[in-house]
């Protein structure tokens, strides 16, 4: 069996594994609040609840991008990141031209020591600060709701 150039065998079987096209870094920003932990939500650009994401940046390590979606999509000014992901989770992005593209998504926990009211997407994005449980029944993504859940 032909494998294409884009998959890798994993087994001996007649199945191909095919990596991710893109690949994301997710901030998971928290705190502790009243009632306990709480996490960072943000809108997307279509308004679902998500965790600030974005792609790498040439010449940053992984988390230390991650903090740049943060301060950029959320307002986190000061946090202490994660050196590495807790955890990753696949979905699909919607390319330009209305494809459907595997992306992966890796997972950095933020302890969020301040925050702004006035930040690069704060007119595009709404912002909530919600317990662990409720930020894992907002998300549409599985892979991000197990994580939050065991977070």
């Amino acid at each position: 069996m032909a494998v294409r150039p884009d998959t890798k065998k994993t087994d001996t079987s007649d199945r191909a594994y095919t990596a991710p096209l893109h690949k994301q870094l997710a901030a998971l920003c928290y705190r502790v609040g009243k009632s306990g932990r709480e996490v960072l939500m943000v809108t997307s650009s279509r308004g679902r609840w998500i965790l600030p994401k974005g792609w790498p940046i040439d010449g940053l390590a992984h988390g230390d991008a991650a903090m740049v979606e943060a301060w950029e999509e959320g307002g986190v000014r000061k946090g202490k990141v994660a050196a590495k992901p807790i955890g990753k989770y696949m979905a699909t992005k919607i390319s330009e031209h209305g494809d459907e593209e595997a992306c992966e998504t890796r997972v950095y926990a933020v302890e969020v020591s301040k925050t702004s009211k006035d930040y690069p997407e704060a007119d595009r994005r709404e912002r909530k600060w919600v317990s662990v449980k409720k930020a894992a029944n907002m998300v549409t993504e599985d892979g991000l709701r197990a994580i939050l859940k065991k977070f």
